[in-house]
């Protein structure tokens, strides 16, 4: 199992570089949630997603989409796909809500993390309530997505994942800042922001290749899910959901097929 494991991390890693240089894409989520909806009763559902514009067509018909279920019996443990290695700084961000969920967006470099033996910059991060990842089949209150870019254009994003418990600190400055009546909704200063505030508690992680959970479903995105679940406030994750327009509460994508997918997990020192 050990020599299978090794062999097929080794595939993966280098599929994934593979990818990066073949496809250089330009994976932009959709920022006008009036084009679409999370309603499963709406004709712009996401079981419609792929249908509503041609350069959508992949939420439909694309064979690497995400969210998955990470059943534990199917994941190749391995220690070959490397250690999340993270170098963040700080510095200036805005919050913005786009409707469709809350944003923080940093507006000049603030670091990254090395994954897939390369580099991706740090860019935004956003919250989805419920989760859209499962683990063996069980949802969680709340998931954080860090959205990465390499130089090649190739994203990667990293999630943590929430249960309703004692309040998270970095959750805690974003909704201040959000629920201040004195300041405009639809872009707010922030100042400097520290990335390293978002704490992931676990070197253990999932890895797999997916999609973009929204519109327009792009593929090649490298997929870190944090083993580690974290906890959240009940009044905390309300106020995500207060925040955002009606119909987009419940931000989560269904499920997706795995298809062929391999799904590995990262244990430090796993032969």
């Amino acid at each position: 199992m050990g020599s299978r494991t090794y062999s097929s991390a080794r595939r993966f890693t280098a599929c994934l570089i593979c990818f990066s240089l073949l496809m250089a894409i330009k994976a932009d989520e959709v920022e006008n949630e009036h084009e679409f909806t999370y309603l499963s009763n709406s004709s712009k559902g996401p079981q419609h997603w792929g249908s509503l514009k041609e350069e959508w067509k992949l939420c439909s018909i694309g064979k690497l989409q995400s969210p998955i279920d990470v059943m534990n019996e199917r994941v190749l443990v391995s220690s070959e796909i490397g250690r999340l290695v993270r170098n963040y700084r700080a510095a200036p961000a805005v919050i913005k809500n786009r409707g469709h969920d809350i944003m923080i967006e940093w507006k000049e470099y603030a670091g990254g993390a090395y994954l897939t033996r390369n580099m991706y910059n740090l860019l935004q991060c956003h919250w989805h309530t419920p989760s859209e990842h499962t683990i063996g089949g069980r949802r969680y209150d709340l998931e954080l997505h860090m959205v990465h870019r390499s130089s090649e254009g190739q994203t990667a994003v990293i999630a943590v994942l929430y249960n309703i418990g004692r309040s998270d600190p970095f959750l805690d400055k974003v909704l201040a800042n959000l629920n201040d009546p004195t300041k405009s909704k639809e872009e707010i200063d922030l100042g400097v922001v520290d990335p390293w505030e978002i704490k992931f508690g676990s070197r253990k992680y999932f890895r797999y290749l997916g999609s973009l959970t929204v519109p327009p479903c792009t593929e090649g995105v490298v997929w870190t899910l944090l083993k580690k679940v974290r906890t959240a406030s009940r009044k905390q994750i309300a106020a995500l959901r207060e925040a955002v327009h009606d119909g987009f509460e419940d931000n989560a994508r269904p499920l997706q097929p795995l298809h062929d997918r391999s799904v590995f997990m990262y244990r430090p020192g796993f032969q």
